[in-house]
């Protein structure tokens, strides 16, 4: 905000929340899968007017929900 209140530009890494392409871009996640995950109800995502916009710990807590790359162990039968 300049000294008129008017909206100026903020850096990404201060703002609070970001919208569905901006969070792919964030994230290296298809802006598709991020749209899905939002439409699942897995992603929490707000409305303000037409704008869809996700709140950074929104977006944090859905990425630490992801499961772990790492393939389970499975021991074979001897």
């Amino acid at each position: 905000m300049n000294e008129f209140g008017q909206k100026g530009e903020v850096p990404l890494s201060e703002r609070l929340s970001v919208s569905p392409e901006e969070a792919s871009a964030l994230t290296g996640i298809g802006l598709t899968s991020i749209r899905e995950a939002i439409s699942a109800g897995k992603l929490r995502a707000k409305k303000h007017g037409r704008r869809t916009i996700i709140l950074r710990d929104d977006l944090r807590v859905w990425l630490e929900t992801l499961p772990d790359a790492r393939k389970p162990i499975v021991e074979s039968p001897a």
